[in-house]
């Protein structure tokens, strides 16, 4: 059990990787080099995968790329409504972000979701839409007044739920992906052979990739509840 909690302990701690010498000395966490090798890797994908596109007597590269970005547009626009169609991008960007940080793992690499920072940054980014939204679409006489619907009585249930959505959706998040692990080490501690490999494919691809689709989901239900205008 020593063993355990030491690697549960291990994997919490985050250590900055290096230093940038500027403004007394910025620590970069292995989080943040993780998230700029995925932002790295997506980019020279898109790179790649954009070129040479054509509007007549398209590749079957591109047919199967159109393909798949149309099907998240669907996907995610399908979560958000009509209304909600403008924040669709910055959705399906969170979506793959946190899909590919929780299946880094297999790779060798930390997941970046492991970190509490990076959940609570994702967190505040979403709340930040989902007012923000919620502001622009009922405009701000209507947005405070809505803090009041449908009793005045509600006015300090509706302020507290700004800061309740944002903690529920950092720690759901990292919980998961948390717990996860935790689950796992315990596996390999108990039966080192063969059956980790099977909970490792559930855990690293299919537990990593729900949790990366209700994070998403949450914060476009939560957007639609605010754009809502009636």
């Amino acid at each position: 059990m020593g063993n355990i909690a030491e690697s549960i302990q291990q994997e919490m701690t985050c250590e900055p990787v290096f230093t940038i010498p500027i403004f007394g000395g910025i620590k970069v966490y292995e989080s943040v080099v993780v998230t700029w090798i995925i932002m790295a890797v997506f980019l020279a994908l898109c790179l790649i995968l954009v070129r040479n596109l054509r509007v007549k007597n398209p590749s079957r590269k591109q047919v199967f790329l159109e393909f798949c970005v149309n099907w998240l547009y669907k996907f995610v626009g399908g979560m958000v409504g009509e209304e909600g169609s403008e924040y669709v991008p910055y959705l399906i960007s969170v979506l793959i972000y946190i899909g590919f940080s929780n299946i880094i793992g297999i790779f060798g690499f930390k997941s970046p979701t492991k970190d509490l920072a990076v959940t609570i940054a994702l967190a505040l980014m979403s709340i930040i839409l989902i007012e923000g939204a919620a502001l622009i679409k009922k405009r701000p006489k209507k947005f405070l007044k809505s803090f009041i619907e449908p009793t005045p009585i509600m006015l300090p249930f509706n302020i507290l739920e700004i800061g309740i959505r944002p903690l529920s959706l950092c720690m759901r998040l990292f919980g998961n992906v948390l717990g996860a692990f935790v689950v796992m080490t315990l596996i390999e501690c108990v039966v080192p052979f063969v059956v980790p490999v099977a909970f490792s494919l559930y855990f690293d691809f299919f537990d990593g990739l729900i949790q990366a689709y209700v994070f998403v989901f949450l914060t476009s239900l939560f957007i639609k509840e605010g754009i809502e205008t009636e």
